[in-house]
Parts: C-alpha cells; structure tokens; sequence
C-alpha cells in the first residue's frame, strides 16, 4: 500500500495488551497508526516497536472519556498522519465489586471508559469515513457482556458496546462504514492478572482454570484478538457488519 493511499488507524487502549498487539498488527498490515492511551511516554514505546519494523506509528496521549481531549487527539492524528478512516476502540478499565459494595464512582469510571470513550471516539472520526465513503470501526466488547459476578459495571458496559456497533452498523452503512465488535474471552493481559489478584488467587491458577473450560485447550493472547480485528478492518471484510465476534476459544451464546 503506497503512502498515498495508506489507511490511517487510530487505536485506543494502546499502550499495552491487546490495543497494543492490535497496533502492532494494523501496522504490520501496512497502515499508519495512531497509539492512543493516557499514557502517551507508553504510547511511544509501541510507536518505536512500529517504525523499527517499518512502519508508521504516532503516540497520542488522551483520556477517551474527556470529549475535549478526544477533539484534540483527533484534530492532531488528522495533522500529522491524515484523516483516520479505521477505529479500534479497545481502551477499557476494571473496577470490580459485588454489587452491593460498587461504589457510583467505579460504576461511572468504567461506563465512562468503555462506553462514553467509544461514543466520543466514533462519534469524532465517523465524519472523515463518511467523506471518504469508506470506514472500518472495531469496538472492544467480552463475554462478561453476558454476565460476570462482580463485574456488573464492566458487564454492562461491554454489553452496551453491543447496541451501540448494532446501531452505528444501520447508521453508517450506506457511507461505506462497517461496525462490529469482538468479544475475547479470557485472555492473558494485565487485565486478567488484576481480575486474579481481586479474587484472591494466582495468575497461574486463574489461567489454568480457564483453559480447562475453553474447548481448545488455552487460554487466548492478545495476537489472538489483534488477528480478529485486522481481518474486519480489512478490505475484503466490507460485506461483516453489526456483527458481534466471540474470540473465546469455543461458542458462547
């Protein structure tokens, strides 16, 4: 793909884990990549990883869930790499708790994360997409989507993701925009190792246990996820729209 007409992604939560592999990936597959994340110093590191292999990488630190610096995390991916015409909205946060012990803050730290921070996202790059008749929009969602003790703040907000790829799915399709979702199972990520320390065992522990439930036999990687998402991001993947992708390791309903 010439630079001329190279696509321009913006990949949030990208500091580490699965945006981090996803950026990689989408880099790899030839685009220019905007890592996004709180931390832009972390954001570099995997900028650095990019260009060493060739590739084209910007580090933009913003907080998804603030609308401003959204604006402007946008505005500065349009001046130094060009309109963006593909989106992974993977920046996420746990704050786990029973219910009856989650606070309203932990309740709106996570909704505001997931889900406002995919609106404000989507809603700031969908204009460029719709100029250029085409997009491609990949929202973060998980098989906590359909229950998880402890995890009803998280729970419920990668449930929204779901409504909210359906909808942008009816939306923008005529403009040349596909959305869908991919919802991971377990996978090993910083993540998964703070869900282990708040029950109060072993990473090990949790990942073998896992595995035993998941018919392939492991646990998932962030690769795993990263190769879902390049494929529905790619051109060929015009035709997969307001689907949601469980990379689980089995089926899930």
């Amino acid at each position: 793909m010439s630079e001329q007409t190279q696509r321009i992604a913006i990949v949030t939560g990208a500091a580490r884990g699965i945006g981090a592999a996803t950026a990689r990936r989408l880099a790899a597959d030839g685009m220019a990549v905007a890592v996004v994340d709180l931390d832009e110093a972390a954001c570099k590191r995997v900028c650095e990883e990019i260009e060493a292999a060739g590739g084209r990488g910007l580090a933009v630190g913003a907080d998804v869930s603030d609308e401003s610096a959204v604006t402007a995390a946008v505005e500065r991916v349009v001046a130094e790499l060009g309109a963006p015409t593909v989106l992974v909205n993977n920046a996420g946060i746990i704050r786990d708790n029973l219910l009856f012990k989650m606070t309203v803050e932990d309740w709106d730290a996570v909704l505001g994360v997931h889900l406002r921070g995919a609106f404000l996202c989507t809603r700031a790059v969908q204009g460029h997409m719709v100029s250029q008749g085409w997009g491609r929009i990949v929202s973060l969602s998980s098989t906590s989507a359909l229950g998880n003790k402890g995890q009803a703040n998280y729970a419920a907000a990668k449930a929204g993701i779901q409504g909210f790829t359906k909808t942008l799915a009816l939306e923008l399709g005529r403009f040349g925009v596909t959305a869908n979702a991919v919802a991971p199972g377990f996978v090993e990520t910083e993540m998964t190792r703070a869900t282990a320390e708040r029950m109060g065992a072993s990473f090990e522990e949790l990942r073998k246990a896992a595995a035993e439930q998941i018919p392939v036999g492991r646990t998932g990687t962030p690769d795993d996820i990263a190769h879902t998402v390049s494929f529905l991001v790619s051109e060929g993947a015009g035709f997969v729209s307001g689907q949601v992708m469980y990379v689980a390791g089995g089926p899930r309903n």
